[in-house]
């Protein structure tokens, strides 16, 4: 029986998947991750996982950020959303460095993706657009 006041995350059972997508500043928010989970951009062990997914360490985290595909490796459950400085002890980047360079050389494509099932671009879009090229 567990005790009163024992953090879930304290114990080696593991977190949900939006809370450590946030926690290790992937996300701005919470409900930014649980958005990415439900619209497919993240896998864990290749297969895709919703909002509540439990993560555990050891497991692999793949993640689509714009058009980087980000590839984490979970070291541990932190107990709250983390310092930056503090990143790097509760999960690894496997990250390939082509995966960067590919989002280096097409700023302006990532600048003007626009997301999925959202439609042709507005008349307001267009001169948004028009004015950022011109």
């Amino acid at each position: 029986m567990a005790a009163f006041g024992l953090n879930s995350a304290t114990a080696d059972s593991g977190l949900r998947l939006d809370k450590w997508l946030w926690a290790v500043r992937l996300f701005k928010t919470r409900a930014l991750a649980s958005d990415a989970c439900r619209a497919g951009s993240v896998a864990v062990n290749d297969l895709p996982a919703k909002p509540a997914r439990e993560v555990r360490p050891g497991e692999t985290v793949k993640v689509r950020q714009g058009l980087v595909n980000r590839t984490l490796r979970v070291v541990a459950v932190p107990p709250s959303r983390v310092g930056a400085r503090l990143v790097r002890q509760y999960c690894s980047d496997l990250t390939p460095k082509e995966e960067f360079e590919k989002a280096r050389q097409q700023p302006l494509q990532q600048l003007l993706e626009r997301e999925k099932g959202s439609g042709r671009p507005t008349k307001r879009d267009r001169r948004l657009i028009d004015q950022l090229l011109g």
